[in-house]
């Protein structure tokens, strides 16, 4: 596994502990990587990247998804595709990886961590959301 899907793999673990623990980033940070001291400092610089775009821009993000879910409200998303949809969002924001890269890499996510019928759901928010970033990104240039 390469040191980009660790580290995205990384976020989403700690996504999901903040949000089901409701526990303030700060508090995730530091139990998170107390049980994790041996990882690659790249690893940990780019999950940490992605974790504090996610987190920091939440309503930000949370009101895209939710515009581009059709008939399904961010709280009643399954956590795993909630948290897999804010972390690859947050890639969008907060890196320069290109959106179809972003999109595989959260769909292969999906296939470790949920569902099969999660697949065509987070591939579709996030290709919607994809699209709205890029239009938006062409208009200011």
């Amino acid at each position: 596994m390469g040191t980009r899907r660790k580290s995205r793999e990384l976020c989403l673990q700690m996504l999901f502990q903040s949000d089901m623990g409701k526990q303030t980033p700060e508090q995730v940070r530091n139990t998170f990587w107390a049980e994790r001291s041996g990882l690659d400092e790249e690893v940990r610089e780019f999950a940490e990247d992605l974790f504090n775009v996610a987190t920091e821009r939440q309503h930000e993000i949370d009101d895209l998804i939710q515009k581009h879910a059709q008939h399904w409200r961010i709280e009643r998303m399954a956590a795993v595709d909630r948290n897999v949809l804010r972390a690859s969002v947050a890639e969008f924001l907060g890196q320069d990886t290109p959106k179809p890269i972003v999109i595989n890499e959260a769909l292969e996510i999906a296939r470790k961590f949920s569902t099969p019928e999660s697949i065509q759901f987070i591939n579709g928010v996030l290709d919607s959301v994809g699209k709205e970033l890029s239009l938006a990104t062409n208009k200011r240039e």
